[in-house]
């Protein structure tokens, strides 16, 4: 990315960033974000359901896809600098509205979700074509943007007005709409850090991780018995899990992999597809898996439901599959030991409906566990070299 002096002009455009790092504002922003995937997972928990489930992924994609946004908009512009670092004071209310509308997001509080999330959406394209102003590629590829956005919010306002299947199928659209708009946009004209963008990803996977720590917390409901502290320690495992599968190595691996990108629409598309994209199928398993610990913390001696189940298996299996995606993307390899567990663990899902909810929970973060021993063995000098050095080796799977 070209960058520009940092000099202190009334237009958007004359700050654009520099330096890779992540800054007070941005981690500041996310703290809604963190509501809003806790409200996520309260819509779910309340209505322990298929639909229920399907709706609160509805919900996480449309606010993933308006985080991603300014994970983009903010390795364009400083966020800290002039009149951006108020639009973003005013986007995290919008953003903050929209969070507390989610458990009737699809009821009686459709249509404030709908317009509280498009405020949001357009602060962030309004801000690009601010910035865009003397950069012809990013002013086009962010009007692109705003047609999509437009187009997506309007799905979402209409569908605040109907209800059952035809507003869920409406939803629906909207977010492919959204979401598959930039695959139609000129992606040469994006801008991005992407040491920033690479380490932005990273940290939103840590804060998702977080909401599984806290739904440990809620389930308990302010009581402490030895099944409910067997579960918490191994519900602590199981994030410890996820979190070594991806910041160990592919985290490492593929952060250096878009630095060494070609600038321009190969950096740009390595970055939509690998982490505005593929990120969220690791963000929605973890809710999921929130959603189980929640629900196992609290029956520790009964077995889960199908839907509870499948959201502890289920959203395990949905991490790895968005760890193998994302490490294939990069690096062209497919870790086939990953994709086997996650295969294992959607065919575990009957025998979990039959077993105490701790056991359940201790068979996943057991096979976690030996996969993680597994690959840390396997791995061997190449996985030091990663780690210790500024060097990131093919790691082919054996």
């Amino acid at each position: 990315m070209a960058t520009a002096t940092r000099a202190r002009a009334p237009r958007l455009s004359a700050v654009l960033r520099e330096g890779e790092r992540v800054m007070p504002l941005e981690l500041f922003f996310d703290l809604v974000f963190v509501l809003a995937i806790t409200q996520c997972t309260a819509l779910m928990s309340q209505h322990p359901t298929w639909s229920g489930l399907a709706q609160g992924v509805l919900v996480l994609g449309v606010l993933w896809w308006s985080w991603v946004g300014y994970a983009w908009l903010t390795s364009v512009v400083d966020p800290e600098e002039g009149a951006v670092r108020f639009a973003i004071f005013a986007a995290m209310a919008a953003y903050l509205i929209a969070a507390i509308a989610i458990p009737q997001a699809f009821g009686s509080l459709g249509l404030e979700f709908a317009l509280a999330y498009g405020a949001v959406r357009w602060a962030q394209v309004a801000l690009l074509l601010v910035a865009g102003r003397d950069d012809p590629g990013l002013h086009h590829s962010s009007a692109g943007l705003a047609v999509s956005t437009t187009i997506g919010v309007s799905l979402l306002i209409g569908a605040s007005f109907l209800d059952g299947l035809p507003q869920g199928g409406l939803w629906l659209l909207a977010l492919a709409l959204d979401m598959g708009g930039p695959m139609f946009i000129d992606s040469s004209g994006w801008r991005l850090v992407p040491g920033h963008f690479a380490e932005r990803h990273g940290l939103i996977i840590i804060i998702a991780l977080g909401e599984s720590i806290v739904a440990i917390g809620v389930g308990a409901h302010a009581t402490l018995t030895w099944g409910i502290a067997a579960a918490a320690v191994l519900g602590i495992a199981l994030s410890a899990a996820m979190w070594w599968l991806y910041f160990d190595v592919v985290a490492l691996v593929s952060r250096r992999r878009l630095i060494d990108s070609e600038e321009g629409r190969i950096r740009n598309e390595l970055a939509r597809d690998s982490y505005s994209y593929l990120h969220f199928p690791m963000v929605a398993g973890i809710v999921l898996v929130a959603l189980g610990l929640k629900t196992t913390i609290g029956h520790v001696d009964e077995s889960l439901g199908t839907v509870p189940a499948f959201a502890l298996l289920g959203g395990v299996s949905a991490y790895l599959l968005g760890l193998a995606s994302f490490r294939f993307r990069h690096v062209r390899t497919l870790n086939r030991r990953r994709l086997a567990t996650a295969i294992l663990l959607f065919a575990l899902l009957p025998l979990a409906t039959h077993i105490p909810a701790l056991a359940t929970l201790a068979m996943v973060t057991a096979v976690l566990a030996v996969v993680i021993a597994y690959e840390t063995r396997s791995y061997g000098e190449g996985r030091k070299r990663v780690r210790h050095e500024d060097f990131a080796p093919e790691l082919q799977p054996r």
